[in-house]
């Protein structure tokens, strides 16, 4: 109580001292210029996730290297949970068969129907499973530059070797709001920028890449435009992969690509490992074109959840609003596994037409 008292009492004292002049105080504010108050901007400040602990990182240089780089498929438990028995069983038939790098929880990998949280512990389970034998390219991107810095940190944290960058998508931006949102993840370690204007509604233009470029983190594109535009960018020195199966082959031999982020070697790993590393292969690029065009029939991934449940290596449970391929579809996917040769496929069982019952489709979960 006495120190509330003389708070109160130098109040009261306070309220009597120098009396100033309203004249004088409305003189000031007509005379003094208004300013516009400035952002508080705070370049590459990243906390708390961001460490310059530099032993076990990978370097963008390692990333340019890799050849293959498979867009891992996640799979479900019957109430939708991850299987990561039947996910690690994916990812080891991609090791043996000579993939080099695995994206994780990316559009193949449904990353777009993951909570965070699963998306972060994925990373982390592949980085600590699978780490030391094949590169893990996480999927931290965002439409929301906050959410993609922040997933980013949290990748990184967990040893994930690279971020895979979408543009921002739906709420699209500026060519200047693209380098800034891609400046701002790029501060943190190797990452590979992804162009799919199918899909994000917007094209990353050469002028963009061309800038953010400068930066030493910038492993490459993975560009699904097509192979001239892959061209433009190899001819500047630009590390690119094509993102489309039906068009890796001439990317990596005749347009200067690196490699590949494939989907199709989800299904045939070491075909794909063939076409990407051991020189032209018209004829083998024929074989797989009719597998790959029946992949993409629907949107990806939903073909290759059907095929993967017809093989027998996953589950056949989808999580909406994703839904198996019609049986007409299914049959002809049959019929294509035999052509190629079911030796080429992951998997030991027998391939099979699953009914339409088979299927477990999940909404909550």
């Amino acid at each position: 109580m006495p120190i509330l008292k003389s708070y109160g009492a130098c109040l009261r004292e306070s309220s009597f001292q120098c009396p100033r002049s309203h004249r004088i105080d409305n003189y000031k504010r007509r005379n003094v210029k208004w300013r516009s108050p400035q952002a508080a901007i705070i370049p590459d400040f990243h906390l708390p996730m961001r460490s310059f602990e530099v032993k076990n990182r990978t370097s963008a240089e390692d990333i340019k290297a890799l050849r293959l780089i498979t867009a891992i498929k996640t799979p479900y438990l019957p109430d939708g949970r991850f299987d990561l028995e039947a996910y690690d069983d994916l990812v080891n038939k991609q090791i043996e068969n000579g993939a080099e790098g695995v994206i994780v929880g990316g559009t193949t990998g449904e990353g777009q129907l993951m909570s965070w949280d699963e998306h972060i512990m994925l990373i982390g389970h592949t980085v600590n499973c699978f780490g030391g034998s094949v590169k893990v390219i996480g999927n931290t991107g965002s439409n929301s530059t906050r959410e993609a810095i922040h997933a980013t940190e949290q990748g990184f944290a967990v040893g994930m070797h690279a971020a895979l960058h979408i543009n921002p998508y739906y709420g699209k931006t500026s060519l200047e709001g693209l380098v800034s949102h891609f400046n701002s993840v790029l501060t943190m370690g190797p990452t590979i920028i992804y162009n799919v204007p199918s899909r994000t509604g917007q094209d990353i233009p050469p002028r963009v890449v061309n800038t953010v470029a400068q930066s030493p983190n910038l492993a490459g594109i993975k560009e699904c435009v097509g192979n001239d535009r892959i061209e433009q960018y190899t001819g500047n020195g630009i590390v690119v992969w094509s993102g489309n199966d039906d068009q890796c082959h001439d990317a990596r031999w005749s347009h200067g690509a690196t490699g590949v982020v494939s989907v199709t070697s989800n299904l045939v790993p070491g075909l794909m490992h063939e076409l990407m590393f051991n020189g032209k292969n018209a004829s083998l690029n024929a074989k797989l074109l009719p597998l790959i065009q029946w992949l993409f029939e629907e949107p990806n991934p939903i073909g290759l959840n059907t095929a993967l449940a017809q093989l027998g290596v996953v589950r056949p449970v989808f999580r909406l609003p994703y839904v198996p391929l019609p049986l007409e579809k299914r049959v002809k996917f049959v019929e294509l596994v035999n052509g190629v040769g079911r030796e080429n496929f992951v998997g030991e069982k027998d391939v099979q037409v699953l009914d339409d019952d088979d299927f477990i489709l999940v909404g909550r979960y």
